[in-house]
């Protein structure tokens, strides 16, 4: 799900009786900076949907001031797990959508442990920034579970469907429409099937699928083959024998996942084919000037994308070939290799497969409460787009996704990459959120 530039949403409703505020939580509404039209404030959550412990969250809100769209609320739902949406709103809003913008009302907000309530573990975010696959420390993981210390078991998907139906019923809406983009789709699915009945239409734009058994890299290393070799015919086979030779698979494979995002055209940031020709020959200036490039690009702070969010989420959320998060951490590495030795990782290495920053995160996370799966399949009307170069969250995924819907059309737009319907190098994508979400 990776770096995941993608703009979150939830709702927020624009209240004139402070009365009203109140009952709802929604408090200090005041103009969004940086973008017309819209009105920010706070929603309170509790910290435990159960009740059992105390707490409560406050997560920012944007909601554009048309309460009366003919069409209803458009929750748009921002990726990570661990990115703010309302200080991108300003920039999303102009560069995603279309035709939404007079027909709904276009609603955002900062998830739990997002923006300014990020968790903020400071060795896990400098050690991966704003990418998933950058390997950190063990040590960074630990001191970042024990920093949380139980409070961590409050972050997971499921907490974040029950803040949106909160935001739901503040908004005082009955149904309303969910774009979920990147970890956001994966929100959006689990919320319609927890509330089939509350949602009329749902987007997943650079698709994650429900039903998130891991693959141990299967489908990962699929798209790889399958992008780098219609990008150029011999880079497969470079990037294996470069895999090799330098045994840098986990970076090599984070940094190809961050151009998916950043330069689905593999070779106007970095002329990816060459690099990896050239270090195949024994010249890794190419190689090493990608590898930086991801680097430098994914620095981010917690506000801007928290890793220990992240964490808290998916390391809960996700089923793993040790189990569940509740897992004791001893034997999860032996677990781990036997089912590293099962999986084709052409053309990395089994290395990578027990090596990235999905699994090193996770590996050593503290046992925490597991976030329940979800089952069954997605009912409401779906349109799910793809970028056919994303690697971070790719056509695999899509297709299982597509699968799991009984009224789904999967949309692939050909040289696009990650989040499409902002970032696609043609406006199909748009072209067809836009129809979608327009039609009768």
């Amino acid at each position: 799900m990776g770096l995941r530039i993608a703009v979150v949403v939830a709702l927020a409703a624009v209240f004139t009786g402070s009365s009203a505020a109140s009952r709802a939580g929604l408090h200090g509404a005041v103009p969004c900076p940086d973008v017309t039209g819209y009105t920010c404030s706070t929603l309170d959550v509790p910290l435990d949907w159960s009740g059992k412990r105390p707490g409560r969250l406050h997560l920012r809100v944007g909601a554009a001031n048309n309460v009366h769209a003919p069409r209803g609320v458009l929750l748009v739902i921002a990726g990570g797990p661990g990115q703010p949406a309302v200080p991108a709103l300003a920039r999303f809003v102009p560069n995603a959508l279309g035709a939404e913008l007079r027909d709904y009302r276009i609603v955002v907000y900062d998830q739990r442990g997002t923006g300014a309530g990020a968790l903020n573990c400071q060795a896990l975010q400098s050690a991966m920034g704003s990418s998933d696959l950058t390997p950190p420390p063990a040590t960074a993981v630990r001191s970042c579970a024990a920093k949380l210390g139980d409070r961590r078991q409050f972050f997971g998907t499921d907490d974040v469907v029950a803040d949106m139906d909160a935001l739901r019923r503040a908004l005082g809406v009955k149904t309303w429409t969910l774009d979920g983009i990147s970890y956001g789709t994966y929100v959006g699915e689990r919320y319609a099937l927890a509330h089939p009945d509350r949602v009329k239409k749902l987007v997943l734009d650079s698709v994650v699928p429900h039903v998130r058994e891991w693959d141990v890299g299967r489908d990962e290393f699929r798209a790889v083959r399958r992008v780098l070799g219609r990008v150029c015919g011999r880079c497969v086979g470079d990037l294996a024998a470069v895999v090799r030779k330098t045994q840098a698979g986990p970076q090599l494979f984070d940094a190809l996942t961050f151009l998916s995002i950043a330069d689905p055209t593999y070779r106007n940031l970095i002329d990816v084919p060459q690099a990896l020709h050239d270090a195949r020959s024994g010249n890794i200036s190419g190689m090493s000037a990608l590898l930086q490039t991801a680097r430098t690009y994914q620095f981010a702070r917690a506000e801007e994308l928290d890793q220990g969010l992240h964490a808290s989420a998916l390391c809960a959320d996700w089923r793993w070939p040790w189990g569940t998060s509740t897992a004791p951490v001893g034997g999860r590495e032996q677990k781990l290799a036997r089912a590293a030795a099962k999986v084709n990782a052409y053309p990395f290495d089994r290395a990578t497969v027990t090596g990235n920053g999905f699994v090193r995160q996770c590996l050593p996370w503290a046992p925490t409460a597991a976030t329940p799966l979800a089952t069954g399949k997605v009912t409401v009307p779906t349109l799910l787009v793809e970028g056919a170069n994303d690697i971070s969250t790719s056509v695999e995924w899509a297709r299982e996704e597509l699968a799991l819907t009984t009224h789904g059309k999967l949309v692939v737009v050909p040289g696009a990459g990650h989040s499409v319907q902002s970032r696609a190098v043609s406006n199909l994508g748009r072209i067809a959120v836009e129809r979608f979400l327009n039609s009768p």
